[in-house]
């Protein structure tokens, strides 16, 4: 009894602690940033681009120095006087998954780049690296931020989209917030994004183990009309003048639907209460796509929206990656002698630490694709985009067809684990 009343002191001392770490550098309020990433396959560079304010910070208040996956960059933000790390987060971009295609090798192209850190107390030095497939820095820009800037733009305490609570999450200053977001939706449409909202959470909450969990979560639906209903469609000449200028045919694939504006859409969600986007598109094309810790953007009208957008939740909120692969759409994302950083692939090149403790001895290493093993947990090749060398640990998952009507063992180890990390 006496060690257990010792533990939950401890454990009240760490909360306290890592509490007043938090009240010591930084005000319940948002820098967002905003950035220029350009360049090509040879160079690359990052350009701050504005600094603005926005009431309350939603993001994470403990583990302050720590990510749970470790994206393809990382925003680093230190105290300029003692230059203590007193915030980091990862994320992956666009910039960088288009320097995978034969288009950067010849051509240079900018990207907008939104990043919220909670609002500093001090002078602070922040820190934006870029990581290439192999895990090493290719590119980092340190610039350092004053408070008291008068260029600071203020976004959000006056005017901001109206949205909707769609549940409020058990404790709201220790939960995982996400907006929802109208893209395509004319203002008379507005009931429909609703429904739809409603819907893809009703998706994400019949999966575990976001069901389990389901009270750790606030969302809400923000109501961002559009000029014109539906997206743009560019290999059909049709182009629709919408709140976040969304299209298919993103890096010329089809039924890769993203937006490019990421400056507007967090324009649209200043004053809110956000951390993670998903944006819902009024389209009945088939398409999507989820970068880290940026968005998740999914059309809402196709038969297959439910799994689709559950799927690209997995890449934005959590890091998963692709488990699937197609021989007419091989791309070099992951080199073999690199062991991926995300949770629920592998080259084996460092596989402890994944799910090699979830693997019945009995099971071999690479695992056949049969019958046999159809239900267990193992290293099935073929994952990543990648026919051969790339490794997933079932057979099929949520995070490779939208067939299979949940994640498997690995993607819920992952998906509860990055839970706890925020909301313990």
């Amino acid at each position: 009894m006496k060690k257990l009343l010792i533990l939950a002191v401890a454990a009240m001392l760490t909360v306290a602690a890592q509490a007043q770490d938090f009240e010591k550098y930084f005000n319940n309020q948002t820098l967002r940033i905003d950035y220029t990433f350009s360049g090509n396959v040879q160079r690359q560079d990052i350009y701050v681009d504005k600094l603005n304010k926005m009431p309350g910070w939603y993001g994470k208040k403990k583990h302050l120095a720590d990510v749970p996956v470790e994206g393809n960059g990382q925003i680093i933000v230190k105290d300029h006087s003692t230059q203590l790390v007193i915030y980091r987060n990862s994320f992956s971009t666009l910039f960088q998954e288009w320097l995978s295609y034969d288009e950067a090798k010849k051509e240079k192209k900018s990207f907008e780049n939104v990043f919220l850190v909670p609002f500093p107390k001090q002078t602070v030095d922040i820190t934006v690296n870029l990581y290439n497939n192999r895990r090493q820095v290719m590119t980092t820009l340190t610039h350092q931020v004053n408070p008291d800037d008068i260029l600071i733009r203020r976004l959000g305490d006056k005017l901001r989209a109206p949205f909707i609570t769609l549940q409020e999450a058990a404790d709201t200053n220790r939960c995982i917030h996400i907006a929802y977001v109208a893209e395509g939706y004319r203002q008379e449409e507005m009931g429909t994004f609703i429904n739809d909202a409603k819907l893809a959470m009703e998706a994400l909450f019949s999966h575990e183990p976001y069901k389990q969990m389901k009270d750790r979560f606030n969302l809400i639906a923000v109501m961002s009309p559009s000029a014109e209903s539906g997206t743009s469609e560019p290999s059909k000449g049709i182009w629709k003048n919408t709140a976040l200028s969304s299209h298919f045919d993103t890096f010329y694939s089809d039924r890769y639907l993203t937006t490019l504006n990421l400056k507007d859409l967090h324009n649209w969600l200043a004053g809110t209460p956000y951390e993670h986007i998903i944006v819902l598109v009024n389209t009945e094309k088939y398409g999507g796509g989820g970068i880290l810790n940026s968005y998740n953007l999914s059309m809402a009208h196709h038969p297959k929206f439910r799994p689709v957008v559950v799927h690209e939740f997995g890449h934005s909120f959590a890091g998963l990656g692709d488990e699937y692969a197609y021989e007419n759409e091989a791309i070099p994302m992951y080199p073999s002698d690199v062991e991926p950083w995300e949770p629920n692939l592998t080259t084996l090149k460092n596989f402890k630490g994944k799910w090699e403790n979830m693997i019945d001895k009995n099971t071999p290493i690479p695992t056949p694709a049969t019958k046999e093993y159809a239900n267990k947990v193992g290293v099935y090749e073929g994952a990543g985009y990648s026919l051969n060398g790339v490794y997933r640990g079932m057979q099929d998952c949520r995070m490779r067809t939208n067939e299979y009507p949940e994640f498997c063992p690995i993607c819920r180890q992952a998906l509860e684990k990055l839970i706890k990390f925020y909301t313990e």
